[in-house]
Parts: structure tokens; C-alpha cells; sequence
């Protein structure tokens, strides 16, 4: 296509600006039950954060990121005009990084997923025409923002249910602690690299038979349950913290395990969201290569790098603003509560991962974290902060269309002025 590098270049800046939103805005909220139960420190949450984000991104992310790129708009009602998809793509991701940098300079908690289906949607409309948005994949997406959130939060209260049965309701707790945590991690440590071979392998060209995945995943939970009892066995008493807080010690047993979940969390985060970012750009390249829409081709590996960078330095640089809204306000954490949250969450947005289904972190943790407050008693929750959550959700819809809307017609002139 002519200005094929042109087009490429934009979608590469377009989706290293929205990558960094997601870094910014998502990833915060990934990691703000580990920085707000005090298990991780921020430096530390970074570290994490840029290992296991790319490895996701980079190893599973091309399941969803098809999804986003093909699902929402009729590809065969722009088969005659493909200039026009390639604006609105990167209209889409101009307008959904712009609203993530709005959102995370406030401290807003929102949906990255959100953001570029209404974006998407937003360009559709007026470039193409209402026929042409695909409203049962719309339909599909909106349920799961529903469906999600309630599947981690009653997974969050059953599994915070558990440990207040087996340790924290028991007389002896820390003992408990120091028997029942290491089967934790293990379940964790399980799942974790189940779905990293079943996706990870399967992107990385190397396949195994599923009773070869089971025999690793179990070997290398087994593993990590290990190093994990070797670093509990190592927690001294602190008796005098444990005058001021009964459980003062359990919870650094806890702590050990929330390191092992705040990895798992930030490996589903990255193989879901990064087709945030470069879905649009996917079909970009794709578009511009092949002047054809709706081709079928393989998603580079360097566009799969370029959202995992994106979303690194976005949680590295502006990061702070989210987390100190997620992580203290909603309810109180320690690394008990923000442990169940967390596995509860990392374990629905995986599934949902599989499936091809782009849901959102946001409401999936935040359901997560609710799920643990209930378990508590709705009075552990505080609603009001929930309720300008709820809000900021609903307004990142419509805010992503009107962006989106604007940025269409603003490189449609451009572009077709720009002799290319």
C-alpha cells in the first residue's frame, strides 16, 4: 500500500503511547494489592511487574489480541476502502492512550479494555456506519464485564474463606500458616505455569501433550512450593508486633505467598491487555502490507514486544497515581485478604485469557477485592469509594467514543492531505 511505512511508524508510536496507559492505569490496579498489604514494596512491584507483564504479553498474548482485531468491527464492510480502517484503528488507539493519560494523571482507576472497545466502536460509527460494529461480539464483551467480576469474587470469598477455616479461626494460626501457605503457592505456582504452557508454548512454536503439561506444571508448583516453605521456615516471631496485631506474623507467612500470586497476576494482566494496545496495530500492519482487510496473517513477535515495553515503562513512570487509590481505599488490606484477591483474580483473567475473551483487570480485581471485603462483612467495604470506581467505568465508554471520533476525523484530514 502507499505510505505503508508511514502507516506502520504511526501504529508503532499510536501503540507504544497506549501500552504505556495500560502500564499506567491497569497495571496499577494489577499491583496495588501487593504495594497496598505492604507485601511488596513500589520499586519491588515495578520489578515484578516488568518480568512477568512482558512474559505474558510476549507468550500468551495472541489469543485475545485476535479477538480485538477481528471480533468488533465487519471486516467485509471495508473491504473496498482500507484506508479508512487503518484511521480508525489508529484513531482508536490515540484516543484510548489519551483517555488512560487523563484517567492515571487523576488517579482514576479504569478500564484500558474499556477504553479501545469504545473507541473502536466511536470511529466505526462514523467512518463506516452502525451496521458495520459487530453488536453480539459488543454484547459478549459487555457480559463479560459483568460475568467476571462476580466469578472472582465469589472465587476471592471462597478462597479468603479458607484461610480464616484452616488458620486465621484456628488457635494456633501461625503453625497452620506455616503447613496450609506452602499448598498455596503450590496451587498458584500450578496454574500459573499451566497456562504459560498451554499459550506460551503454543506462541513460541513448542507444544507438549496435556499429560506432559499437567506432569510440569506439577513439578514446577511443587517447586516453587518448596522455595516458598524454605523462606517461611526462615520468619522469626515477632512478639512484639504480635502484642499490637494478633496475627502479625501469619500475615508475613502470607507475604511469601502474595510475591508468588502478584507474579501470576502480572502474567495474566500482560497475556490479556497488551491486546489493548497492539490488536489496532496488528491490523495496521496487517492492512498496510497486504491492502486487503480481514487477511489472515501471523502477529509479529516485535509488535508483542513493543506492548510489553509500553506497558513496563507506563507502570515504571506514572503507575504511583492508580495505586494509591486501589490498593488502601476500597478496604483494608493485609497480605492474607490481598493474597485471596489476587489468586482469585489471576486465575479468572487467565481463563478468560484461553478463551479469546478481552475482559477487564479493573473490574475483575475489583470484584476480587470486594469479594474478600464480603467476606468480612459489607461494613469492611468502603461503598463510597466503590461507587466512584463504578462511575469512572461508565464514563470511560462514551470518552473513548468522542476521542475516538475526534482523532478519525483529524488523521483522516491529515493524512489525506500528506502527499505519501
Amino acid at each position: 500500500m502507499e505510505g505503508e511505512y508511514i502507516y506502520i511508524g504511526l501504529a508503532a508510536i499510536f501503540g507504544l503511547f497506549m501500552a504505556w496507559g495500560i502500564g499506567a492505569n491497569d497495571v496499577a490496579n494489577a499491583m496495588a494489592t501487593s504495594v497496598g498489604s505492604r507485601a511488596l514494596t513500589i520499586k519491588q512491584a515495578i520489578l515484578v511487574a516488568a518480568i512477568f507483564e512482558f512474559a505474558g504479553a510476549v507468550l500468551a498474548g495472541g489469543e485475545v489480541t485476535s479477538t480485538i482485531r477481528k471480533g468488533i468491527i465487519d471486516a467485509a464492510s471495508v473491504s473496498e476502502s482500507p484506508k479508512i480502517l487503518i484511521y480508525g484503528m489508529l484513531a482508536a488507539l490515540a484516543a484510548a492512550g489519551s483517555w488512560l493519560w487523563i484517567a492515571s494523571r487523576k488517579g482514576w482507576p479504569v478500564s484500558t479494555t474499556h477504553s479501545i472497545v469504545g473507541a473502536i466502536v466511536g470511529f466505526a460509527i462514523v467512518g463506516i456506519g452502525i451496521d458495520a460494529v459487530n453488536w453480539g461480539k459488543i454484547g459478549e464483551i459487555v457480559a463479560s464485564w459483568i460475568i467476571t467480576p462476580m466469578i472472582a469474587g465469589l472465587a476471592a470469598y471462597l478462597i479468603y474463606s479458607s484461610v480464616q477455616l484452616l488458620i486465621i479461626g484456628r488457635d494456633n494460626p501461625l503453625e497452620r500458616a506455616r503447613r496450609y501457605v506452602p499448598v498455596y503457592i503450590f496451587f498458584a505456582g500450578f496454574t500459573i505455569t499451566l497456562v504459560t504452557i498451554f499459550k506460551g508454548l503454543k506462541h513460541a512454536g513448542l507444544t507438549l501433550s496435556t499429560q506432559d503439561a499437567y506432569l510440569v506444571a506439577t513439578a514446577i508448583g511443587l517447586l516453587i512450593a518448596l522455595i516458598g516453605k524454605f523462606f517461611i521456615s526462615r520468619i522469626q516471631v515477632d512478639e512484639q508486633a504480635d502484642r499490637r496485631f494478633h496475627f502479625a506474623t501469619v500475615e508475613k507467612v502470607f507475604a511469601v505467598l502474595m510475591v508468588v500470586t502478584a507474579c501470576g497476576m502480572a502474567f495474566a494482566h500482560g497475556s490479556n491487555d497488551v491486546a489493548n494496545a497492539v490488536g489496532p496495530v496488528a491490523a495496521v500492519i496487517s492492512i498496510a502490507q497486504s491492502n486487503m482487510v480481514g487477511q489472515e496473517s501471523a502477529l509479529p513477535l516485535a509488535v508483542l514486544f513493543l506492548g510489553g515495553i509500553g506497558i513496563i515503562v507506563g507502570l515504571a513512570t506514572f503507575g504511583r497515581h492508580v495505586i494509591a487509590t486501589v490498593g488502601s481505599k476500597i478496604t483494608h488490606l493485609t497480605p492474607s485478604r490481598g493474597f485471596a484477591a489476587e489468586l482469585a483474580a489471576a486465575t479468572t483473567i487467565v481463563l478468560a485469557s484461553s478463551t479469546g475473551m478481552p475482559i477487564s483487570t479493573t473490574q475483575t480485581l475489583v470484584g476480587a477485592v470486594l469479594g474478600v471485603g464480603m467476606a468480612r462483612g459489607i461494613t469492611a467495604i468502603n461503598l463510597a469509594v466503590v461507587n466512584r470506581i463504578f462511575i469512572s467505568w461508565v464514563i470511560t465508554i462514551p470518552a473513548g467514543a468522542i476521542l475516538a471520533i475526534i482523532f478519525f476525523y483529524v488523521l483522516k484530514t491529515v493524512l489525506e492531505m500528506t502527499p505519501i
